[in-house]
């Protein structure tokens, strides 16, 4: 058998198919508990994470949702592959105001509260959290990690986000399409991201949702099997797009009749 290139080894890590990783997630995933590295499946709590820890696969200080092997593995093989995607942006409305009414101190528990509920729900569902952004926070999800339902997950995450905050004013996006994901970077600067027009859209959107609003692109919806029954569409001309883009409207008491 011929060696796969790099770009076909990281093709098949991400969709799933690639045999040695396969074989890690079962095996790692017969320990206990969540919740665990995205790449391998390695325990960081239970039993399983002690033991993890001491053959260094606990989390990495540069990504706590990889472990440590995997971000060294990474590091090992830069590069990745375009490969069908679905990305979530969830974003503070109006956060300028409510920093300017709040205490800096209570403003910073706010947000921090505002990450450690989307961080929880991105891991509920399969996604990963690919980095958080001053008032904003952006997930991955990536068919290898989600069982193929990487648009389904992405707008179900989206949908309970909206549930669980109702005490902050969010609106969320969600974008299906052509990614480039892999190890973006040199040295200890190695990043595992996604890049492309298909996160670009999805932060566009973001920007046009209103508070308790997700806006979920046609290229979501068809691709995660969205019911778009009593749901409102809409039109959008995206900033730094020629073609506008179509996207169904989920609102937060929508939402709560989905979850």
């Amino acid at each position: 058998m011929a060696k796969l290139t790099t770009e076909e080894m990281w093709e098949q890590m991400l969709t799933g198919d690639y045999p040695r990783l396969h074989r890690m997630r079962r095996m790692w995933g017969a320990l206990p508990s969540p919740p665990r590295c995205k790449l391998c499946n390695a325990p960081f709590r239970g039993p399983g994470g002690v033991l993890m820890r001491a053959i260094a696969y606990g989390p990495s200080s540069l990504n706590r949702r990889l472990c440590k092997w995997c971000i060294r593995a990474i590091s090992k093989q830069p590069g990745g592959a375009e490969i069908e995607i679905s990305v979530l942006f969830a974003d503070v409305r109006g956060s300028t105001g409510i920093a300017e009414r709040l205490p800096p101190e209570e403003y910073s528990r706010l947000i921090a509260r505002f990450y450690g509920s989307a961080a929880a729900v991105i891991d509920d569902w399969d996604g990963i959290l690919d980095k958080f952004v001053g008032d904003g926070a952006v997930a991955l999800f990536i068919p290898g990690f989600t069982e193929k339902d990487h648009a389904a997950n992405a707008i179900a995450a989206a949908r309970s986000l909206l549930e669980r905050t109702p005490w902050i004013p969010l609106g969320v996006g969600v974008h299906t399409g052509t990614s480039f994901v892999g190890a973006v970077g040199e040295g200890d600067a190695t990043d595992f991201t996604a890049l492309g027009d298909t996160v670009n859209t999805a932060a566009r959107l973001t920007g046009l949702a209103q508070a308790g609003e997700v806006l979920i692109s046609a290229e979501a919806a068809a691709a995660g099997g969205l019911d778009t029954t009593g749901l409102e569409r809409r039109t959008l001309e995206l900033r730094g797009r020629e073609q506008s883009v179509d996207a169904w409207v989920c609102k937060e008491s929508e939402a709560r009749v989905a979850a």
